[in-house]
This record gives structure tokens, C-alpha cells and sequence, in this order.
């Protein structure tokens, strides 16, 4: 049977193998047991065009250079008019090109437009109702010709409407999230330091870096992987396999303890999809990989299938929060990367990644984003790494975060700090662009006619995502941190449980 071939590239203009090892661990460690409960129920599908997110053909229009959207976020235009000083100065600081005098002029063009063929409709109901009533032939043949008219007016009206709507979506889109007001503004030499844990090792030898410990160890190939994949690709072998594995079997079970769900997720999504988690996968030096020929794209973390899960549902407001832990391989193009900065394992376009991921209340989200950062710098802490937590500043947001936490960890073969995680309060963002809301548990109302009960209106929920555990930084982390003089890397402890007992990476015997 023939191997199915899939051609990537990366589109311009517009980012298990251990699976088995992984299940037979847990299961013999117990902590599906311990940790992993069935849930009830959590949603229900929505299926009304209020609280779902409607999914329009793309097409081109005759008489536009706009194309269609796949799909349409609900935005919420009439904030963004009330409040267009905020939205303006947002914009500026977060160094976005969003069109905001464009979005604002379109969206007034909307509401006229709209006032206009709900004016007409009103007229031709009128002619409707008074063609009931017994007419001279005279009189009944004017009003034909007038609902005639009437019609074919609001036709194409409506089509201009939907246009209009169209170009309003393409336009808003772009419009990032608000931000909080205790973010720095600046770009990211602005952001400022929240937490620092630990000192840089002091060593009493040369130290060498990742990728020499990796070739004298062997550990890691890059070469053959360059031949068999190009640059930034690697090869993981002997101790260095044991140890992802250990990282990602001890990440998960100890976030599990926290309430998370595990998850193994698809790494190949729509599209559309990556747009609603606000990539761009078609935008200029995209980071994600498109598979052409298609509507779908390799991801760059999970967070995207995560985000999608519960894609056009309302959830109930009891089953809040959802917390997940998930793990994917990753895949990015590292696009405009180069330097010594980037060099070996510290920038890939394949990697290993545990991601979190949380759905809760908009009144919940801030201390969601604080517990996901404490998750962080205390797996980090465990391990006995030296690092910091910044709080990025304004220039160096995503379009969707509202606040993000990175934390750097010290690498002393490269001699510098690089960022290990990060946890992005993305509040509706996401949500208002997935069609995820939940149903407050509020006693339902009598509505104006007798027996009839109304429904607490919907809300969006809030996202949040961080880092648990990216392999290759943490392999470049660990190497670098716990090497030895002669040659050999000690396993941190926390570790050496999920090792088999692996203590010590020594020098191979030649």
C-alpha cells in the first residue's frame, strides 16, 4: 500500500511517537485513578446564527476586491464607536495596523444602509396589508407596481448590505484585543520583571553549550536530520529520548494534580480555525506551515485544536472552568529567524510541546492567568532552573492576549536568558471568534406571555493558555545547567522517577 504524500509550503501574503510510553506510564503510576475523573455533561450545540458563529463560502464579488470571510467574529462595533479614543490609543501601542477610522467609517455606512432596507421593508408590508381590502382595479394595479418596486429596490439594497457587512468583517478583524492597564507600554525592552527565582550557576570549568554536550553525548543529530529535512530539524537518540519523555510524562501528571484534563489533540486544523485563535497563516513571514491544495495548515501549538473543541457552543456556566492539558508535536516555519541567537535546538520547526489551556467566566480570567503562571514557576522551580517572569509590554502582545506572563530561564552555554513559557490571558477574544458562550445558572424569568420562561441571555467565555513544557528549550535548559566537568549531565530529580532511574547522561564509550 502507497505512502499519501502532503506538499507544505508556507503561503505568502496574508504559525505520538511517545504516546504508548506515555499511556503505560500514567496507568502504572496510577494517576488516571487518582486523578482522571469522568465529567458531566458540559455543553450543548448551538445551532441559532445569535451563538454560533456563521460560516460564509469564500467567494469573490463582481464588483469588489474584497473577498468574502470563511467565517464572521462577533464583534462588538458599537463599543468600539462609544469607546474609539481607547480602541485608537490601544492600536498605536500595540504597534498594530489596524484600520480603525476604516472600520468605524464602514460599520456607520452599515448602520445607515440597514436603517434604510428595514425602512422599506416597513413600506412593503404596508402595500401588503392594504392589497387585503377590497380595491378598485385601478388602485390595486398601482400598488402591485409599487410592491414591485419596493422589491426590487430592497434586493438590491440587501445585496449591498451583505457586501457592506463583508467588507466590515474583513476590516475589524485586524482590530487586536484590548489591553490591560497595568501592561507597559513600549516594546519589549519595556517589559518588566515580575518575579526572578534562583542564581545563575556558577561553574568552576568551561562550559559548553547544548550542542556540543548533545554531539559528545550523542544525543542529538543534526546533521542527518539536515539531510533527511533541511535546517532546523533534529534527531533525538538514547538518553535524550528518555529524558523528553520523562519531562512530558512528569509535566502532565503534575498539572493534572491541579484539576487539568489531559488531551492528545489533531496537528493538522483548518484554516480557519488558526484565524479565530488569531493567527495569520497566510499573513506576511507566517509562522504556519499551510498544506497546499487545502483548507488546513500544520499547527504551532495546541492551543489551536484546544481552542476549537468547543467551537460553536454554549456551555453550561456549571461545568466552568474547563481546564485542559494537551499534548501535540508542533510546527513552525521560524520565519525572518537566523543567528546565533537561534541556533540549535533553542529554534525548530518540529518540536514537542505541553500546552494549557483554560475556558471560564470573564470574572474569573485574571485569576486563572495567575494560577497558569504559578503552574509554570513552580514546574520550572521544581526542576532547579534559574529564571524570570516578565510582564510583556504592550508591542510585544499577540493580537489576541490582553496581558501575557513569559518566563526566561538562564542557558548558560549561550550565555544568555531565552523565554521557556509563556501564559496569555486572551479574555473574548477567542471566544467572540469561535462562537464559545455559557449560560449564567440564573433562575429563569416569566416572560410577557403567561407560562412562557426566558433563558438568561448567553455570555462569551474567556481563554487563557501557557506553556507547560516546550521540549527543545528545556532540553537546552537542563544539558547546559546540569552538566558536569567530566562530560556527563545530571537528570534532575523530579525526573529520574519517569528515567527508569537514570541518574547521570554519561560520556559514550568509544
Amino acid at each position: 500500500m502507497g505512502l499519501h504524500t502532503l506538499r507544505l509550503t508556507t503561503v505568502p501574503m496574508a504559525s505520538r511517537l511517545f504516546l504508548k510510553p506515555f499511556r503505560s506510564t500514567l496507568l502504572t503510576l496510577g494517576f488516571f485513578s487518582r486523578h482522571f475523573q469522568p465529567r458531566k455533561p458540559l455543553l450543548v450545540r448551538s445551532f441559532s446564527a445569535s451563538a454560533a458563529v456563521q460560516e460564509i463560502p469564500t467567494t469573490q464579488t463582481s464588483d469588489s476586491s474584497v473577498a468574502r470571510p470563511q467565517w464572521k467574529a462577533a464583534i462588538d462595533f458599537k463599543w468600539i464607536r462609544d469607546n474609539k479614543e481607547a480602541v485608537e490609543i490601544n492600536i498605536k501601542n500595540r504597534n498594530s495596523n489596524a484600520n480603525l477610522e476604516a472600520v468605524l467609517e464602514l460599520y456607520e455606512n452599515m448602520v445607515n444602509l440597514q436603517k434604510e432596507v428595514e425602512g422599506l421593508r416597513e413600506e412593503r408590508n404596508n402595500v401588503a396589508k392594504k392589497m387585503k381590502g377590497k380595491l378598485e382595479p385601478s388602485e390595486r394595479q398601482r400598488l402591485v407596481e409599487e410592491g414591485k418596486n419596493l422589491k426590487e429596490s430592497l434586493v438590491t439594497l440587501e445585496e449591498d448590505l451583505v457586501k457592506l457587512k463583508d467588507e466590515l468583517q474583513h476590516v475589524a478583524q485586524s482590530i487586536p484585543n484590548m489591553t490591560h492597564p497595568d501592561v507597559p507600554v513600549g516594546g519589549e525592552d519595556s517589559s518588566t520583571i515580575r518575579k526572578k527565582v534562583g542564581s545563575p550557576r556558577e561553574f568552576s570549568f568551561p562550559i559548553k553549550d547544548h550542542l556540543q554536550l548533545g554531539k559528545d553525548l550523542d544525543l542529538i543529530d543534526f546533521d542527518s536530520a539536515a539531510e533527511v529535512s533541511g535546517s532546523k530539524f533534529f534527531y533525538m537518540k538514547n538518553e535524550a529520548v528518555l529524558l523528553e519523555m520523562a519531562l512530558l510524562n512528569w509535566t502532565l501528571s503534575e498539572v493534572m494534580k491541579k484539576g487539568f484534563t489531559p488531551l492528545t489533540t489533531p496537528e493538522i486544523v483548518r484554516s480557519s480555525i488558526v484565524e479565530k485563535c488569531g493567527f495569520q497563516p497566510r499573513g506576511d513571514n507566517t509562522q504556519v506551515y499551510s498544506i497546499d491544495g487545502t483548507d488546513q495548515c500544520l499547527i504551532g501549538t495546541a492551543e489551536i485544536p484546544v481552542g476549537g473543541i468547543h467551537m460553536d457552543s454554549i456551555l453550561l456556566e456549571s461545568a466552568l472552568p474547563l481546564k485542559y492539558i494537551a499534548f501535540s508535536h508542533c510546527f513552525r516555519t521560524e520565519a525572518g529567524a537566523a543567528g546565533a541567537a537561534t541556533k540549535g535546538l533553542y529554534r525548530v520547526h518540529q518540536f514537542s510541546k505541553a500546552e494549557m489551556f483554560v475556558l471560564c467566566r470573564p470574572e474569573d480570567s485574571e485569576t486563572f492567568h495567575d494560577e497558569l503562571i504559578q503552574i509554570e514557576e513552580d514546574l520550572f522551580t521544581a526542576l532547579g532552573l534559574h529564571f524570570k517572569t516578565l510582564d510583556m509590554a504592550t508591542a510585544d502582545l499577540g493580537a489576541p492576549a490582553y496581558r501575557k506572563f513569559d518566563i526566561e530561564a538562564w542557558m548558560p552555554g549561550l550565555g544568555r536568558y531565552g523565554e521557556i513559557s509563556s501564559a496569555s490571558n486572551c479574555t473574548d477574544y477567542q471566544s467572540r471568534r469561535l462562537g464559545i458562550r455559557y449560560r449564567p445558572s440564573e433562575p429563569l424569568q416569566t416572560g410577557p406571555k403567561k407560562g412562557k420562561t426566558n433563558l438568561p441571555a448567553t455570555k462569551f467565555v474567556h481563554t487563557l493558555n501557557a506553556t507547560a513544557c516546550a521540549i527543545p528549550r528545556m532540553m537546552v535548559c537542563l544539558l547546559e545547567n546540569y552538566q558536569q566537568e567530566d562530560g556527563s549531565v545530571v537528570i534532575p530529580e523530579p525526573l529520574r522517577p519517569f528515567m527508569g532511574g537514570i541518574e547521570l547522561i554519561k560520556p559514550k564509550l568509544r
